[in-house]
């Protein structure tokens, strides 16, 4: 089932189908970033300026995120700038490469997110596992 939300961004109101959003970035200054469906135009949301709608994201972000067991496919991935949050399913591909790291990118932008087994091992299952369960794959 579809999760709506109306958003205001930069003079405009869009009404966006959270569902179908693939990443979300929180950024250390407190900016959300969210990339629209089917487009590289991404939506940055600032609690300053915009703070119903950066708790509506931040809400939504939340109950993906805690049902662990139902929603197995979201992944948080945190550097030293910035936390992803990321639905593997609409992940196209991914590279493991001889040092152990898996890349990929996020749907329709150019962004590529890189995971150490070392720094981020969690995430780096959780990937692992869900490549393993959904193609048939593993990576090693």
């Amino acid at each position: 089932m579809a999760y709506w939300m109306k958003i205001f961004y930069e003079r405009k109101e869009y009404v966006i189908n959270f569902d179908r959003v693939n990443a979300f970035c929180y950024e250390k200054n407190g900016r959300v970033t969210f990339w629209l469906p089917d487009s590289a135009i991404p939506i940055v949301i600032n609690p300053q300026s915009n703070l119903d709608d950066y708790q509506k994201v931040l809400q939504y972000v939340a109950q993906v995120t805690d049902v662990e067991l139902e929603n197995a496919h979201w992944v948080k991935i945190i550097d030293d700038k910035n936390e992803y949050v990321v639905n593997l399913y609409c992940i196209s591909s991914f590279c493991h490469e001889s040092n152990g790291r898996i890349t990929f990118w996020l749907p329709d932008g150019t962004l590529p997110i890189i995971i150490n087994p070392a720094s981020h091992p969690d995430s780096y299952h959780k990937v692992l596992q869900f490549v393993q369960k959904n193609t048939g794959y593993s990576l090693s």
